[in-house]
């Protein structure tokens, strides 16, 4: 009986604590997440400067999104790497960019950098263009534990060119 008595005893201690360790939130890695998630998009960075496709392409999802300013969604890896693979080897081309905001989800799984680039390219009498913009990047945590792009988006700060004028025609009230 006093055996039994022991056994009921000490699983009535161990039951509250197994509840708790079951229920406790998972451990809040958000700071190792967004040193890991800016760690890797200024080695994407570098990937781009040295016009290294199949590296730069490496940081990325299967299914990636690319939101690139004046054109159409870009949906996947092969689209993507069409596109840089033409701007890396357009003559002149540079390119770096640097994140100024990061963050992570708590769940540990996803997370975005925001920031700026320059990029510079010839244009078709050969003179450098040079376009400074804005970024937003969300990364994807993979099951080896690196972040990748899952969707990409940038835009210039430099503002559009007026439209020209149409001669030779008359507007209503003018």
């Amino acid at each position: 009986m006093q055996r039994n008595t022991f056994l009921v005893a000490s699983i009535a201690c161990c039951l509250p604590i197994l509840a708790f360790s079951c229920n406790r939130p998972p451990a809040d890695t958000r700071a190792a997440d967004e040193a890991a998630i800016r760690q890797t998009d200024l080695a994407w960075s570098k990937t781009a400067e040295a016009k290294q496709i199949e590296d730069f392409m490496a940081f990325s999802v299967d299914d990636q999104l690319l939101l690139a300013p004046n054109g159409p969604m870009i949906t996947g890896k092969e689209g993507v790497r069409k596109m840089f693979a033409g701007m890396f080897a357009a003559p002149g081309f540079t390119i770096k960019w640097q994140p100024s905001k990061v963050e992570a989800a708590v769940s540990g799984d996803l997370g975005y950098s925001i920031g700026t680039y320059e990029l510079s390219m010839n244009d078709p009498q050969g003179n450098p263009v040079v376009d400074k913009g804005k970024y937003a990047t969300v990364w994807k945590k993979q099951a080896d534990g690196k972040w990748k792009v899952a969707v990409d988006m940038f835009n210039s700060d430099i503002p559009l060119p007026p439209p020209p004028k149409q001669e030779g025609k008359h507007h209503a009230g003018a």
